[in-house]
């Protein structure tokens, strides 16, 4: 009996072509969304910016526009048209409206793929610490709130004031990747990837997102003991 060949296992580092993809970036005029949203249209994506106040995000898109020599495309928009005009959406607002706006907005999200970077901390005398979330972390909720999005998580360790900064041409760090869908991590991966000098890596599923987020606390206590703008570096791969 002829043996059937084994299957073809596909290589991680392949990626798909996300240069034609539109980016609505929710919370895109704090410093957080704003970084990325500069970064990726810097890259060549074209950006939405989302906020609760649409004539804001038009504000912040037309700053980072001026900023960059008028050659990026961003736009601005509250953040329900944001999520309806965009392919994919990252979601960096902060934690203390998270869910109440994707529930608000999840039929503007329905079939996307949402990105959350969002790290639910809080802060006391003793510095950065991670806060308990019922459903197990921010991506989570996210997914528990978007049935009918594919969601990942993704971005959490980014210094915001690195992605803002003119002089910093070059960003050296990886960007761990979690989530339950295969091509949507790869769609992850592949917009870190636009940015240079980072690397999308996928990390594990959406339940490893919680170990993720926390690390963010670490990473606040290390920069402010060395006064550095600390990131994750991924060894052997």
């Amino acid at each position: 009996m002829t043996e059937s060949p084994a299957p073809q296992t596909r290589d991680p580092r392949e990626l798909p072509d996300v240069s034609g993809l539109v980016v609505g970036v929710l919370g895109g005029t704090g410093p957080q969304g704003r970084g990325l949203a500069r970064r990726l249209a810097m890259a060549g994506q074209t950006v939405i910016l989302g906020s609760r106040d649409a004539a804001r995000a038009s504000a912040a898109a037309t700053e980072l526009r001026h900023a960059d020599g008028g050659a990026v495309r961003v736009d601005g928009a509250d953040n329900f048209e944001c999520a309806r005009r965009a392919d994919v959406v990252v979601v960096a607002v902060p934690w203390e409206g998270h869910g109440a706006l994707l529930a608000d907005i999840a039929d503007a999200l329905s079939d996307k793929v949402v990105i959350d970077c969002v790290n639910p901390l809080g802060f006391d005398k003793q510095g950065a610490y991670p806060l308990p979330v019922p459903e197990g972390s921010a991506a989570q909720q996210a997914a528990a709130l978007l049935q009918g999005s594919r969601v990942v998580g993704a971005f959490h360790h980014v210094s915001a004031v690195l992605l803002l900064d003119p002089l910093v041409d070059v960003l050296d760090l990886d960007v761990l990747v979690v989530g339950d869908d295969r091509g949507a991590t790869d769609i992850a991966q592949a917009l870190a990837a636009r940015i240079t000098g980072f690397r999308g890596v996928y990390a594990g599923r959406l339940r490893n997102a919680h170990q993720v987020e926390a690390l963010t606390a670490n990473l606040i206590s290390m920069n402010r003991r060395y006064k550095i703008h600390a990131g994750v570096r991924i060894t052997d791969i």
